[in-house]
């Protein structure tokens, strides 16, 4: 088992350059989803794809062929909703083909609107409802200090979904843990359904309140590659957050910082204007 797609370990700008590529084929992949769909969580998607190549373009150790091998990386994406992106990557890393992203949302088809362990491999765990995905990350992080095994738990949530009270318990027991295998990545696009997240339940000061839980804390930005490789790779004696900022819609203009575009599908014309945009 190993990092198939690292580009080189003393090469950060090399494995930068990849790694925005491949986000951006991740960006124009999805909105491809979402316009053929007409459904979708474009919003999410485009803020999340660079953190996404990231992990499976450069940092995560596993081998798409045994997605269920014991010594891989276990990634889960609890902003389950935000699929358009994740199947891209997933699809990107070799886990089903490529081919299969046209049947997203069809009938029958194993691409549902949320993520779904039983029909997809590279899915570590069904997601959707908001809040679960750090309690399960916190377990499989664990069953990893018990065994003394030497794989990393990384796990990716949105900013909204931190109001939900089973994150902050999640995070007392791996502060108390001292699980050290574990990251979790905050997608801070600061944007929820329908309005900003501290109009809506206030989060700041966000890195003291995991500080307080006992874990460590890294703020970035969340579309530099360089920026998150290097915190990505940055392991502690205690669970890492990694706060990464980032912008709603990412990339395509009149998507960025719009609440509304949490979910949604652009029309034909909008679609032609996200594509070149992000050409």
């Amino acid at each position: 088992m190993n990092q198939v797609h690292r580009q080189g370990a003393d090469d950060l700008p090399s494995r930068a350059a990849h790694v925005a590529q491949r986000a951006n084929w991740i960006r124009r992949s999805a909105l491809k989803m979402i316009f053929e769909a007409k459904q979708g969580h474009p919003g999410g998607d485009l803020s999340a794809a660079d953190i996404l190549a990231v992990l499976y373009f450069d940092v995560m150790r596993y081998d798409a062929s045994q997605p269920n091998a014991p010594g891989r990386d276990r990634f889960i994406m609890s902003k389950g909703h935000c699929t358009g992106a994740f199947y891209s990557v997933l699809a990107g890393a070799g886990f089903f083909p490529e081919e299969e992203l046209s049947t997203y949302l069809q009938p029958l088809s194993r691409l549902n609107g949320h993520p779904s362990r039983t029909y997809l491999p590279g899915v570590e765990t069904n997601t959707g409802p908001l809040g679960h995905g750090l309690p399960v990350a916190v377990g499989a992080a664990i069953a990893g200090q018990i065994d003394k095994a030497d794989f990393r738990v990384f796990v990716l949530t949105g900013d909204g979904e931190l109001q939900e009270g089973s994150c902050w318990e999640a995070a007392m027991t791996a502060g108390h843990r001292k699980l050290s295998n574990l990251t979790l990545i905050v997608d801070r696009n600061r944007l929820q359904q329908g309005a900003p997240t501290e109009e809506t339940v206030s989060l700041e000061p966000l890195a003291d309140k995991w500080r307080a839980f006992g874990w460590d804390v890294l703020e970035i930005d969340g579309h530099d590659p360089a920026a998150l490789i290097t915190a990505l790779e940055t392991k502690s004696e205690k669970p890492m957050c990694v706060i990464a900022a980032t912008v709603k819609g990412k990339g395509v203009s009149y998507m960025e910082n719009q609440a509304g575009w949490h979910h949604g599908c652009p029309n034909a014309e909008q679609y032609a204007q996200a594509l070149a945009e992000l050409s």
